[in-house]
């Protein structure tokens, strides 16, 4: 489970994905654990009063750099295949994401701020559709 704060204009940590929106990197509080049971878990919620709102569907595959590259400690670079798009997500010090971004590519003018919920409503209003869950359409 990750608690994500609100954002901030300053930490240790940012996130960014790879279209831009307003400032050049996502700052914000996370926290995360690992539930052993997640069936449990879900009922816990439900039990504090909480009902699911959206679900989406995600494939990711993570990358770090060799230990070698010392300036890129700490930076995970995070593949994100999703039913809105593929999205890489740099999470780690700031002038670490801007080099390996950079390395991989993109300028500052490609970093999207986005939460995957929006960027999916975003899509479903362009199409004119409904704005429901974020899932792969099922093969026939």
């Amino acid at each position: 489970m990750t608690f994500k704060g609100p954002v901030k204009d300053s930490s240790a940590k940012a996130t960014i994905n790879d279209r831009h929106f307003g400032r050049n990197h996502k700052v914000r509080e996370e926290l995360e654990l690992e539930i052993g049971d997640p069936k449990e878990f879900g009922a816990i919620l439900e039990r504090l009063g909480m009902r699911e709102s959206f679900h989406y569907e995600k494939f990711r595959t993570t990358f770090r750099m060799p230990e070698s590259q010392r300036w890129a400690k700490g930076l995970l670079i995070e593949l994100d295949e999703t039913p809105v798009g593929n999205f890489v997500e740099l999470e780690g010090p700031a002038k670490a994401i801007d080099r390996a971004a950079k390395l991989l590519g993109f300028s500052k003018n490609d970093y999207v701020l986005t939460n995957y919920l929006r960027l999916h409503a975003e899509e479903c209003m362009k199409r004119g559709e409904k704005i429901g869950d974020m899932l792969f359409r099922k093969r026939k």
